[in-house]
């Protein structure tokens, strides 16, 4: 499970013992609250709630997992029935039990979450994976390197085709020399990965079962999921086996979350810890909202707030895998894009800050071919508002490729439709070129950057200059600190525009004066 936390987070005080005192617990006496109705006063929540057992034992130290033989006590729930001379403000209704049908509307499913967990469960898994990692350190009694050890680690996946297609988070895989899932009903097949699509964190998955295995249907998280739904996340926290925690939507497109490349994620309260990364979320029709894969936390426990990669996203890599691509490959805009703020609508005369004003615009791309111009403000992208940069890059990069795709601008005080075609962006594949001589850059492999090189990296892909894509081992490149993913803009001052440029200004001169930008930083290194 990745963690996220804002730069320049608070630290907060341990002050549980000032908010919830220890509280003398009443004698329990078992009672079924199916159907009931409970009103309680403050003054006799903590007598007369089951609450005050675990606000009890959260300050008293009852609730506790312990890492070793993950041992878990958990308080016993503590009611009292009323009784004569009893708080006058404590009032029991006793209500018919409710027969536990499938529900057939809202209402009812909020009732119980059984029937979705029934449907869902069988959907999602457990992933292993195995790593070896060397040892780098030097055993201090016998002087030799430390032996290789085996690492393993787990987290959740989600079945989303009968045949054995099944996605997960990356960072659950990465690296991994092994892979095995384990079904819900504990059969165990060792599983093969199809895709890996490190820059939104999702990995695809097969394993080869023989029969048909149970799928989770995808959502239309972009029309039909709304903040405020319940939904529940399925997976595999701390290796306890398939867990169902519920919760509601608590935001849509979140874009501040800086775990992704193409950030726009769904926000939920529902419980997600360790093992969870790559399980789902799921709404109240059993169908997947989307792959749970981050949370906000200081600690590393569930602080309920918990994001997810939306369903449309998911869809995307999967079909990119079973269609046998090795990449998956994303429709860009072509657009430079700077979020409308408060006060740049005000600048532009807007009535609200909304959407993403075009800045610039890359030649023949698709924004281009649309007519989209300078100062144009996107406020739809297929239909669906967008409030930033981040949600027009993410809006446009979901279409399928080929797809003719309508975006509404406002132009001059006017909105209008301009209908673009969703494409990759140019340049797939540039020829790499071997730097060779006695010079800083001996040994590297690069390639000239282009907008498609560049999106597939992380970089802006307006940038222009030259891309390391490897580096000889022991070449002169790599022993004086250049890296993969490295990008060259200028030599001895001049800028850099492609490979075969830089191979000419490195050969030609004695000394030199490298540009490199790394990381979205940019430095000067002189040899």
């Amino acid at each position: 499970m990745k963690h996220w936390a804002p730069k320049g987070s608070p630290q907060f005080p341990n002050t549980t013992d000032a908010m919830f005192p220890p509280i003398p617990r009443a004698k329990a006496e078992p009672r079924d609250f199916v159907g009931s109705a409970m009103k309680i006063t403050r003054d006799t929540l903590l007598k007369a709630s089951p609450f005050a057992a675990i606000v009890a034992g959260f300050a008293g130290g009852a609730l506790a997992i312990s890492p070793i033989g993950q041992q878990i006590v958990a308080p016993q729930p503590a009611v009292e029935r009323q009784q004569e001379g009893a708080d006058p403000y404590l009032q029991l209704v006793q209500a018919q039990p409710l027969a536990r049908t499938a529900p057939n509307s809202r209402g009812e499913m909020q009732l119980s979450f059984a029937p979705v967990a029934a449907r869902a469960g069988p959907a999602v898994v457990n992933v292993y994976a195995q790593r070896v990692v060397r040892g780098m350190s030097r055993d201090p009694f016998f002087g030799r390197f430390s032996a290789p050890r085996v690492e393993q680690s787990l987290g959740s996946g989600v079945i989303v085709r009968a045949d054995g297609i099944i996605v997960t988070n990356n960072h659950v895989i990465e690296g991994a020399q092994s892979l095995k899932v384990v079904l819900s009903d504990r059969r165990e097949f060792d599983a093969e990965l199809v895709l890996a699509d490190p820059r939104v964190d999702l990995a695809v998955l097969r394993i080869r079962a023989g029969e048909n295995l149970p799928t989770l249907p995808f959502a239309d998280t972009q029309h039909d999921t709304q903040v405020g739904d319940l939904v529940l996340a399925i997976g595999n926290p701390f290796g306890l086996q398939q867990t169902v925690t519920s919760g509601i939507i608590s935001a849509l497109a979140r874009t501040e979350v800086g775990v992704s490349d193409y950030a726009f994620f769904i926000q939920t309260d529902a419980a997600i810890n360790r093992g969870n990364s790559g399980g789902a979320l799921v709404d109240m029709n059993g169908a997947l909202v989307g792959v749970n894969s981050a949370i906000f936390s200081e600690g590393g426990g569930s602080n309920g707030i918990g994001f997810a990669i939306p369903a449309e996203m998911v869809r995307r890599v999967v079909e990119s895998a079973v269609s046998g691509g090795s990449t998956v490959v994303r429709p860009w805009l072509g657009a430079r894009l700077q979020t409308v703020t408060a006060e740049l609508a005000r600048s532009l005369g807007l009535p609200r800050p909304e959407g993403a004003v075009v800045s610039d615009l890359y030649p023949r791309s698709a924004g281009e071919r649309a007519g989209l111009r300078s100062g144009d403000v996107i406020l739809t992208v297929a239909g669906v508002e967008v409030r930033d940069e981040a949600s027009v890059r993410y809006q446009f990069a979901t279409q399928r490729p080929g797809s003719r795709v309508p975006l509404t601008v406002l132009r001059n005080g006017r909105q209008s439709t301009l209908t673009a075609t969703a494409e990759a962006p140019p340049g797939g594949s540039p020829e790499a070129r071997a730097l060779t001589g006695r010079h800083p850059l001996g040994g590297a492999r690069v390639v000239t950057l282009t907008p498609a090189t560049a999106e597939a990296n992380g970089i802006d892909p307006f940038k222009t200059g030259v891309f390391i894509q490897a580096l000889d081992r022991g070449g002169v490149a790599a022993r004086v600190g250049f890296r993969t993913g490295d990008v060259i803009d200028a030599v001895n001052g001049q800028p850099v525009r492609d490979a075969a440029q830089l191979d000419r200004a490195m050969a030609n001169a004695r000394s030199w004066v490298i540009g490199v930008e790394r990381g979205g930083q940019r430095a000067e290194i002189r040899f």
